[in-house]
């Protein structure tokens, strides 16, 4: 049987935990332009749809979904119910295509019975809320990873990034939601960028 979760390359590159997984972040739409990305080799092609459809990425065959200003667990809960199948979420499946996305070989099937596990649903921490709600929201069965815009989080608590310097408030943010994802078992992530490190 065709794995799906071998053809998610940024699942595997987490699973294997060899070091940071690198990655290009898409804003030209296109599908094309994303095939044409994920065929240079990278562990992931993030599609920027900041207010698109959740259901419709993952019924076209995207690996996993981001998803911005989550605040609390309850929307965190939210998230996983509409991105997993049955019995772990209420997501319907009315597409033909994800599965082929995986492996030329995969079934509808076999798509539902392994998507759930190869999938990542992952969130964005980007507000002074998330952050203090960090710890529950990493808590939340489904949640596999913790992500960190740190442009938009600077803004949110009142410290912007400013001549690429970060601001210790920042600093701290961050290293919150790495500790929370840590301790419940979860991925953290954070886009990298030319103001600091």
């Amino acid at each position: 049987m065709a794995s799906m979760k071998a053809g998610n390359r940024l699942k595997v590159a987490f699973d294997e935990s060899k070091g940071p997984a690198m990655g290009c972040w898409q804003m030209i739409p296109g599908s094309n332009v994303s095939r044409t990305l994920a065929r240079t080799g990278v562990d992931w092609v993030l599609i920027d749809c900041e207010h698109g459809n959740i259901d419709g990425a993952l019924d076209a065959g995207a690996h996993g979904v981001l998803v911005p200003l989550l605040y609390t667990a309850e929307d965190a809960k939210k998230l996983v119910l509409s991105a997993k199948f049955p019995p772990v979420g209420q997501r319907g499946f009315g597409s033909p295509f994800p599965m082929e996305r995986f492996h030329p070989d995969l079934g509808a099937g076999d798509y539902l019975q392994q998507a759930n596990e190869a999938i990542l649903t992952m969130v964005q921490i980007e507000t002074k809320e998330a952050v203090d709600n960090v710890d529950a929201i990493a808590a939340v069965p489904g949640i596999d990873v913790l992500f960190v815009g740190p442009f938009d989080l600077g803004n949110n608590i009142g410290h912007p990034i400013i001549d690429g310097k970060m601001h210790d408030d920042l600093h701290a943010a961050i290293a919150k939601t790495l500790k929370a994802a840590n301790a419940a078992g979860k991925k953290a992530a954070k886009l990298t960028g030319p103001y600091g490190k």
